[in-house]
């Protein structure tokens, strides 16, 4: 075919498979159809059935890009596949306040104007002992405003070793620029102490920050300030200490501490992410003494960083698991995986084996998503041949392993009993389809 052999669009628009699409639609696809037709001639190729390119082209239009996949890498909170899946009762919540109208911003009992930050205020006071509490959409904004609110135009003193960089560059010393606050290293990168937060504080500084180094460990010939020893300095100099928590818990598990426990330390503010240890949506939670949070609301960024309805229903949803802990354990996905006995998690392993004809091996998951660096959880995995791997991540849904040794892992840890059968299905299609 030459290029003057090209239908016009009006003459493709007219093939049945075209036909009843929305015209902007199937316009917009067969030029795309067209412009590829063109660039495959040019290259001296034969274009192919333009009109059923044209109606891929409009399917492909159509097609959702955020979708559904399976985590069989292992990595419990992984942030390339969406950090902590919900629990049930969060989607409940969700789709019940997505449905329709809230109260988001409306006091029902006065007839009056309302806060979004009262819905879920009061259960995080309950959880963690707070005071005054404040929801925003990321741990990295709840930093930047507490640090905004608190010391703007003064000095922040935090550690050498706590400059942490967590993902995609993000850098806390970044976050103190951006808030206006002036920054003010003390100690070394492996050892810091009380004194050298004392002999930093001066008329100008506003706040002592502590960073939680949750996604890296420092070891050997090191040393770090308690936070009671530091909230002690703090309050000799009647300065608040904001605590970066990170990932952030609101029950025990390994070295990662939890919220409750840094207040009850003496730290005034706390600040960690609502997607990651605790196993809910998005958001950044601040916990702590009234004024200070009070101050943090009132601050103009608060407006533009505030979590939105869905968010905090889901939110909502996940800290009422948190009252019964047990249910917890049981019910919130993340804490689930985090404790499920490396028993279950073989049997599973076995099972997804026995169906897709792989091979069971032991291998080790982790928490991810910046935190517990250190921890190793057992666990066992469902070997299938390496070259398995990229067909299983362009499947529907994709199910993403681990490639190792020339074999991929798909790690039953963070692979649930329902979605076993439907890896187990996407194996042996892949290996159906072939090469």
């Amino acid at each position: 075919m030459e290029l003057r052999d090209l239908p016009a669009v009006d003459e493709l628009l007219r093939d049945a498979r075209l036909a009843g699409e929305p015209h902007g639609l199937a316009v917009a696809a067969a030029r795309d159809a067209l412009a590829a037709a063109r660039a495959a001639i040019l290259a001296g190729q034969e274009p192919g059935d333009l009109a059923a390119a044209a109606a891929a082209a409009l399917a492909a239009a159509r097609a959702a890009r955020l979708r559904r996949a399976v985590n069989a890498t292992g990595v419990i909170v992984h942030t390339n596949l969406g950090r902590a899946p919900l629990a049930a009762a969060a989607l409940a919540r969700v789709a019940e306040i997505g449905a329709g109208y809230s109260n988001l911003e409306y006091d029902t009992a006065s007839g009056a104007r309302g806060s979004r930050q009262d819905h879920v205020a009061p259960i995080l006071r309950r959880l963690t002992g707070a005071e005054g509490a404040l929801v925003v959409n990321n741990c990295a904004a709840a930093v930047l405003l507490a640090l905004a609110a608190l010391a703007e135009g003064r000095e922040v003193v935090v550690s050498r070793g706590e400059l942490v960089e967590i993902g995609d560059g993000f850098r806390i010393p970044d976050v103190l620029v951006r808030s206006g606050a002036r920054l003010v290293e003390v100690g070394t990168t492996n050892r810091t102490r009380a004194a050298d937060y004392e002999q930093a504080i001066g008329p100008d500084t506003a706040v002592l920050l502590r960073v939680h180094p949750s996604n890296y460990r420092i070891v050997g010939f090191t040393e770090r300030p308690s936070l009671g020893e530091l909230a002690d300095v703090a309050r000799r100099h009647r300065l608040p200490l904001v605590e970066d928590l990170g990932s952030g818990m609101l029950l025990p598990f390994g070295d990662e501490p939890t919220a409750g426990a840094a207040l009850a330390a003496g730290a005034d503010l706390v600040c960690f992410s609502g997607d990651k240890l605790l196993g809910g949506p998005q958001a950044g939670i601040v916990v702590g003494r009234t004024d200070l949070v009070e101050r943090l609301r009132r601050h103009p960024l608060q407006r533009a960083l505030r979590a939105d309805k869905l968010t905090l229903a889901a939110l909502e949803g996940t800290l009422g698991l948190y009252l019964d802990p047990e249910r917890a354990l049981c019910e919130v996905p993340v804490l689930r995986m985090l404790g499920e006995d490396v028993a279950v998690v073989r049997a599973r392993a076995e099972r997804l084996a026995a169906a897709a004809g792989g091979e069971v091996v032991e291998t080790v998951a982790r928490a991810g998503g910046g935190a517990l660096p250190l921890a190793e959880l057992p666990s066992f995995a469902c070997a299938v041949e390496g070259s398995l791997a990229e067909a299983l991540r362009l499947g529907d849904p994709p199910v993403v392993g681990v490639v190792r040794d020339g074999r991929c892992l798909l790690d039953c840890r963070t692979i649930t009993d329902a979605e076993a059968d439907l890896v187990a299905a996407a194996v042996l299609a892949a290996r159906t389809a072939g090469p």
